[in-house]
């Protein structure tokens, strides 16, 4: 299966937006065996044939294609992501390398901005340096206390990570590197307690955090709710008892948790994002609201990607038979794998356009609602949890509205 067969973009979609964010795996690699990791463990399995290292010429390629697109379409900025595998693995002399091309290449043209994802296990004073010196953004990826992140984040022979992270996130947090520290990455176990999770990200006093849903779909769902199997026929009741929710059930703890601090100890990025649809502004997350999708990944090969995400459906659903060697970033635009990403409310499925909650879900991750029924046209695997979730919200938020000063 590949990206093309998923079959074109329904007739009336909209044209796709901009590309403003540039996902580059420099390092196709990890040197630790996460075992929910949607890049090894998943259907895809395409990182196997690809190149260990994006090689220069791949990055001068794709820093001209980013120029391009930007010169094309009067981007004011774009976003350039480094990403893996594990991004560190190339090393020092080939990272730097690496920046140098990209800021030769597009400084002259477009303001861009550079982050860095990384498990955190190599990240040291070396390394800290060079992304100062670059103003390259670091976010680390961390699951909670130390049994709460080893569960699922070991080296590949069995040996915990956490004390490793740890240590860099120190580092992370000094003074003259504070700057560089966007937040941390969390994905939800429920065998964590959520709050004492919380609190242990907290620990490290990170500016931002994102709490993820492990990747799932209605062919396999994630972890907790096997029997997630079929979509819903109907738009799911957020005050429903008898639903098992226990998504819901860990992150409602969370929300009161953070929403109750007397002062603001960090930001969640889940929960601001839907905070902002209740609100009626707008939703800007991949996961979540209406926004057209805008990312697209450069694998370390040269070809075009959409979302790795996309991994757990099916052998080469993020395909979209593109490279940057042949094809510009406006072209991958105009594939259908990406104009169905970028249709909002045109692309999702009865059920979602008929839920009140629409505009603050957006049905959910896309690659969370597909079925080998029906596509993409579905709610979310965890749509019951979500609707739960913003319902709880909702609630506090309009408490909070009314409560006498």
């Amino acid at each position: 299966m590949t990206g093309r067969e998923l079959g074109p973009a329904e007739p009336g979609c909209p044209p796709g937006v901009p590309l403003r964010q540039f996902l580059l795996k420099i390092h196709s690699r990890c040197n630790l065996s996460c075992d929910y990791c949607y890049v090894y463990f998943a259907a895809d399995q395409s990182w196997r044939e690809r190149p260990v290292v994006m090689s220069l010429d791949t990055v001068r390629r794709a820093a001209d294609r980013i120029a391009d697109h930007a010169l094309e379409h009067r981007l004011p900025s774009v976003r350039v992501i480094l990403h893996g595998g594990e991004p560190l693995l190339a090393g020092r002399k080939h990272l730097s390398e690496l920046l140098g091309i990209l800021h030769e290449r597009l400084d002259p043209v477009v303001r861009f901005h550079c982050s860095l994802q990384t498990n955190g296990t190599l990240l040291d004073t070396g390394f800290l340096e060079l992304l100062r010196d670059h103003r390259v953004e670091v976010s680390v990826s961390l699951d909670g206390s130390p049994a709460a992140h080893d569960r699922h984040r070991r080296f590949g022979d069995g040996r915990p990570s956490h004390p490793r992270v740890a240590a860099a996130l120190r580092l992370l947090g000094h003074p003259r590197y504070r700057d560089l520290f966007v937040g941390l990455l969390c994905v939800v176990d429920l065998a964590n307690d959520p709050v004492e999770t919380y609190e242990a990200l907290l620990e490290f006093a990170p500016p931002r955090i994102d709490f993820l849903l492990p990747h799932g779909t209605w062919q396999h769902p994630p972890p907790g709710v096997e029997d997630r199997t079929a979509p819903p026929r109907d738009p799911p009741d957020p005050e429903a008892r008898h639903e098992r929710i226990p998504y819901a059930h860990w992150l409602i703890p969370v929300f009161d948790r953070w929403f109750d601090a007397p002062r603001q100890e960090t930001r969640v990025r889940m929960f601001e994002e839907l905070m902002s649809g209740l609100l009626g502004d707008p939703v800007n997350a991949e996961a979540f609201g209406l926004t057209p999708h805008d990312l697209v990944v450069v694998e370390s090969d040269g070809t075009l990607e959409d979302s790795d995400s996309l991994k757990v459906v099916a052998p080469g659903a993020p395909a979209t038979g593109l490279d940057v060697f042949r094809n510009s970033f406006s072209e991958a635009q105009s594939t259908d794998t990406m104009r169905r990403r970028q249709s909002g409310a045109h692309g999702l499925g009865q059920v979602c356009r008929d839920c009140a909650f629409t505009a603050v879900c957006g049905g959910g991750l896309y690659s969370h609602r597909h079925h080998p029924a029906t596509g993409f046209a579905n709610p979310s695997v965890y749509c019951a949890d979500l609707a739960a979730l913003i319902a709880h919200m909702r609630r506090r938020m309009n408490e909070r509205l009314v409560r006498p000063l």
